[in-house]
């Protein structure tokens, strides 16, 4: 695929949603070692997620905080250029909770894929996150599509 910028070079890219229990914010090197906590503790649970069953992310045996610092990196640098969209779900804590992606689809010209998860003892924050997440690409971004025959986000396994 092409890199190219997913949004119009016009359009406020919404940098935050808040709802009941956590809130999103561009996903940042700042929130590695949270970040790195959250998923590698919850693994099983990710890779169960629909969206995850699918994908290599995260990987089976783990990856080193300093190869996650360059995964959050490529994710900043992409929010910075505007071709992808990754905001990390922080609990009212302020600790990593969970991950939202939206990216433009690796198969589908002008499709917007949105992947989400939680930590497996927070999965709780699933569903509502799910909803949260589920209307915005919709409500507050200019996507050209959205998959009619697939969810917008995938529901969260329980």
């Amino acid at each position: 695929m092409t890199r190219r910028t997913s949004v119009p070079d016009d359009f406020a890219v919404p940098r935050e949603l808040t709802a009941d229990g956590f809130r999103l914010e561009p996903l940042e090197p700042r929130h590695d070692e949270s970040d790195h906590e959250a998923w590698s503790s919850s693994i099983e649970h990710i890779r169960a997620t629909p969206g995850f069953r699918e994908r290599r992310w995260p990987p089976a045996d783990g990856m080193s905080l300093a190869d996650d610092l360059r995964d959050l990196t490529e994710h900043a640098d992409d929010f910075a250029a505007r071709f992808g969209f990754t905001s990390t779900v922080l609990g009212d804590d302020d600790r990593v909770v969970g991950c939202v992606h939206i990216h433009p689809s690796r198969t589908d010209e002008g499709v917007v894929d949105v992947r989400s998860w939680v930590r497996a003892d927070r999965r709780e924050l699933g569903g509502p996150l799910h909803d949260a997440v589920a209307a915005w690409p919709a409500s507050s971004w200019p996507f050209e599509r959205i998959p009619a025959d697939r969810p917008a986000v995938a529901a969260h396994p329980s």
